[in-house]
């Protein structure tokens, strides 16, 4: 299995055309997960998911929006999770103004994807060196021991929806099982696969632009993830619709909203 190190990075703000940039075109390096700049929204998250960094895509917030951020970013900065903010140099200057106490790293727009991608990993990769120099030393006094045999693997599992929150809520059951990644929609998928491995496709089937059929055509049509087995995630109920889908000879489904015993059912059905 080939296996990609990503920073987990949880964004928010009122850019929404640069929030889908980062699940779009920086999506190698970076696992997106989005939220709102709800303060319970921003909390649960943390709860949840242990993000390497929170980053704030500016755009037209009132000075109001801000300050509520003021009381998120205190559960922030108790983890240890960096702070980002893009924005261009007015909306900038407007944050660091309103909120002078927020210690954060800033990004000016117009900035490409791929320049801000590779500045995030880069900023990232130097705190997470810091801290390990900064580190105190471990010193184990207990006697040495045979090494445990190494364990088994764990089996990848690739959830593809245009929804984040089910994405967040799948990923959040199966992650203490599974290596888990997300795609928000069939070209993200696509892309992912172009590069890595994965067991098993969670494909949900009602997306725009590409629904799970056209995406379900584009893994068979590849050499590459032809024998990939895909689980159709629908809210379709009707018995010929069902028919239909059974039809694309996928390993099964699961009817939407996801009962999650069924989910781990199906999964170990297909995974063993």
């Amino acid at each position: 299995m080939e296996t990609t190190v990503k920073y987990v990075v949880l964004l928010t703000g009122n850019n929404r055309m640069a929030i889908n940039e980062f699940f779009t075109y920086m999506d190698l390096n970076l696992e997106c997960i989005n939220t709102s700049s709800r303060y319970n929204d921003i909390v649960n998250h943390l709860k949840y998911i242990s993000p390497d960094a929170f980053i704030y895509c500016l755009y037209g917030e009132s000075p109001d929006d801000i300050k509520r951020f003021v009381n998120a970013e205190r559960k922030i900065t108790e983890k240890n999770i960096p702070i980002i903010i893009v924005g261009n140099r007015e909306e900038c200057e407007q944050f660091k103004k309103i909120a002078p106490t927020i210690e954060a790293d800033f990004f000016l727009r117009p900035i490409s994807a791929q320049k801000l991608e590779r500045s995030i990993v880069e900023l990232l990769e130097k705190k997470k060196s810091a801290q390990s120099v900064n580190a105190p030393a471990r010193v184990s006094q207990a006697p040495l021991a045979q090494a445990p045999a190494a364990a088994p693997a764990r089996k990848h599992i690739l959830i593809v929806d245009d929804d984040s929150s089910v994405l967040k809520l799948l990923k959040g059951y199966l992650a203490e099982r599974y290596d888990v990644a997300t795609a928000i929609n069939g070209k993200v998928a696509m892309k992912f696969l172009e590069s890595k491995k994965t067991d098993l496709v969670l494909l949900d089937y009602e997306m725009p632009e590409q629904n799970g059929a056209a995406v379900l055509g584009q893994i068979r049509d590849s050499e590459r993830t032809r024998h990939l087995p895909v689980v159709f995630l629908t809210g379709l109920t009707e018995r010929g619709k069902i028919q239909e889908l059974l039809a694309l000879k996928i390993q099964g489904y699961l009817i939407k909203p996801i009962d999650m015993e069924k989910l781990s059912s199906t999964i170990r059905g297909v995974l063993g």
